[in-house]
């Protein structure tokens, strides 16, 4: 019995997920400062409220509604609220492993482990299983959709990539640090201008069984730009750039000209890549028409370029905000091996340090947020270099992604 033989690969992929699955349930019966400060109390209110119904006035929340829709079928089940919560979250983390496996196998279909290790790799990553298993946060909901985005859109499936870009901002107001890389694709011609209707079509229609309940449409609306008055720090222990900034008092001025910063800094690199992606000659083999020179790989590495730039530049990041980075790191690095090993570690030891400043009181003395930022800045460094040497190279696919590189004119039919 090989190791390809399909018995082998499914016990394996059993045995993954079991052991997964068992880490969590270890953890399950921890409750968080979060859990109980706002989720226990918002299931409350859902389950004194008549589930569903509650959601006429979302008011007792500061999250959108698609969330409080899955709080709400929970208190139809019979589960303790803290376990399902947590397994709700879970759930999730099943369909980022899943998506990580189906862009790895995509990009690297030899060996064909490749997908299985990345996606075991991200069941186990000390945030994912965290996030859900201890914290009961619900960040790999809009990461699975994130994702799940990428995926479609190297499937040349740009109206559901949007889709799902849609959905994930509907989830977590975070979904924009991807969008930077949505319009990169939008600008080389990857994806259509009018894919993007899908996002706000998404986003919006899911906000329809809130209003068909009676929720105001304006606070559904306006419910992202109260979130983001809720905090004056400048980092609140997320691994960022602003963790090398002290200022006393009033920090408003400073934290409007870190976003003018951030955005020109992110119009910057996006008009770097898309000028470097229009030099590169059209006809690579897995170019999509109209898109010159955007491989596979460039999309994954665009992707990932787009999830550590924008937290680590904006104020007030929160130090679970680095989520799509963590999982995007290790597609970046299967993707590339031989020279993005290193990154995902890079940003586990700054992500996972930056949850345990915030939630160890016993570690936090002996953890230096300085120097947590000064290891994302490295594997900000390291994906950024990777991939402008990959967009130089122009659109022939690197060996290193388990297929060689072909030029245009070999791959071409010949002429008749």
């Amino acid at each position: 019995m090989t190791t390809t033989d399909p018995t082998v690969r499914a016990l394996t992929v059993y045995t993954t997920v079991a052991a997964a699955l068992s880490a969590r349930i270890f953890l399950t019966p921890g409750t968080s400062g979060d859990y109980v400060i706002f989720l226990e109390p918002w299931y409350r209110h859902l389950s004194a409220h008549g589930g569903f119904r509650a959601l006429a006035d979302p008011g007792f929340s500061d999250y959108n509604v698609p969330y409080l829709y899955l709080l709400a079928a929970l208190t139809y089940l019979p589960l303790p609220a803290l376990a399902g919560i947590k397994w709700l979250s879970v759930l999730f983390d099943l369909a980022l492993a899943y998506y990580t496996f189906r862009i790895v196998t995509r990009l690297r279909p030899v060996p064909s482990r490749a997908g299985f290790g990345a996606a075991a790799v991200v069941l186990f990553l000390p945030t994912v299983v965290t996030n859900s298993g201890w914290w009961g946060q619900c960040d790999a909901v809009y990461a699975a959709f994130l994702v799940g985005g990428v995926h479609h859109v190297l499937g040349r499936r740009p109206w559901w990539a949007c889709a799902f870009f849609g959905i994930a901002l509907a989830f977590k107001f975070q979904a924009v640090f991807l969008f930077p890389f949505l319009l990169v694709l939008v600008l080389v011609g990857r994806v259509p201008w009018r894919s993007l209707l899908a996002v706000p079509g998404a986003y919006l229609a899911l906000d329809v069984p809130a209003l068909l309940l009676g929720a105001d449409p304006w606070r559904l609306l306006t419910v992202y730009a109260r979130q983001t008055d809720t905090y004056q720090l400048l980092s609140l222990q997320a691994p960022s750039v602003y963790e090398f900034v002290s200022v006393p008092g009033d920090t408003g001025p400073v934290r409007t000209a870190g976003v003018l910063a951030a955005g020109v800094l992110v119009s910057l690199l996006t008009g770097l890549a898309v000028w470097s992606l229009r030099r590169g000659r059209s006809g690579a083999p897995d170019a999509a028409p109209g898109a010159p020179g955007l491989t596979d790989t460039h999309v994954v590495l665009l992707a990932a370029c787009s999830a550590i730039v924008v937290p680590f530049l904006l104020p007030s990041m929160h130090e679970r905000y680095f989520y799509v980075a963590d999982v995007l790191s290790v597609v970046a690095a299967f993707v590339l091996p031989r020279r993005l090993w290193y990154v995902p570690v890079l940003v586990q030891l700054a992500s996972f340090g930056s949850y345990l400043k915030c939630n160890s009181a016993e570690l936090a003395p002996y953890l230096s947020m300085p120097a947590h930022s000064a290891l994302m800045l490295l594997a900000l460094v390291a994906v950024l270099r990777t991939t402008v040497r990959e967009l130089s190279r122009g659109p022939q696919a690197p060996a290193e992604a388990g297929r060689p590189a072909v030029s245009p004119t070999a791959a071409a039919p010949a002429r008749t």
